[in-house]
């Protein structure tokens, strides 16, 4: 049987969506469905569903960082009204789409597809470098940011960017991690690496952002997972393998 997760903010586009595809694709299984997009990745990443159905707009993380992050072979359908050069550019890479408000005729053509299609075989880290162009800003150039400006509490900090040990999705917030605090801003992740110095902040997980100046050492388990250690703090941080790569001249 093949296996879904629906991901979207809206409760009630969820329920239509899902009873939609009930009758669109009876064999379907909707085996999850996700409010955000830190619970959509977490979903897809434990569960390893054949589609995953995502909204763009999420709160934590975006439907493109959730697909960005992707690692198996979960096919990614955008329920979206993003704009139209976004939309060509995933259909050309066979990653369908259905724009908002869902037609039945539109949702019998992507369920036609998905049935036809095998899983995407294009290789690892073909559909992050499809979505890298893709996110707002990537082929712009931007000033670097030097000052975050993040809340701790009732008080904003006015933080400069080279004290930031790493910024981390949570939710509907990013953590502004320092050496001695924790700060939350609400720029999503993919926002913030368009506005940083590519040079000293690497993305090494969909969800994370890390600062090379404040970088300790890296580490391997016993299945070859990837973790980096950061000076000033105790957490280690995994690395996605569609980061690894970066490393392997350290």
């Amino acid at each position: 049987m093949t296996t879904a997760l629906i991901a979207d903010d809206e409760p009630h586009l969820v329920q239509y969506l899902k009873a939609q595809l009930a009758q669109a694709w009876p064999e379907l299984e909707v085996i999850k469905t996700a409010a955000n997009g830190v619970e959509a990745a977490e979903a897809i990443a434990a569960l390893e569903p054949d589609v995953a159905f995502l909204d763009i707009q999420m709160p934590g993380l975006t439907g493109l960082e959730v697909a960005q992050g992707i690692e198996g072979s979960t096919r990614v359908v955008f329920v979206t009204a993003y704009d139209q050069y976004a939309i060509e550019a995933f259909e050309a890479r066979a990653v369908d789409y259905l724009l908002k408000p869902l037609k039945s005729e539109r949702l019998a053509a992507c369920v036609a597809r998905l049935r036809q299609a095998a899983p995407a075989a294009d290789g690892e880290g073909a559909l992050a470098e499809t979505l890298k162009r893709l996110l707002p800003g990537a082929a712009a150039t931007q000033a670097r940011l030097r000052f975050i400006r993040a809340a701790q509490g009732e008080l904003m900090h006015q933080i400069p960017v080279g004290e930031v040990l790493f910024f981390h999705a949570d939710d509907k917030y990013t953590v502004v991690q320092t050496a001695t605090a924790e700060h939350l801003i609400r720029t999503p992740i993919f926002e913030l690496a368009s506005q940083l110095d590519p040079e000293l902040f690497w993305q090494v997980h969909r969800s994370t952002i890390i600062n090379l100046d404040h970088l300790a050492g890296t580490r391997r388990d016993e299945q070859s997972r990837l973790f980096v250690r950061v000076r000033g703090h105790g957490r280690e941080l995994p690395v996605s393998r569609a980061y690894v790569h970066l490393f392997k001249a350290m």
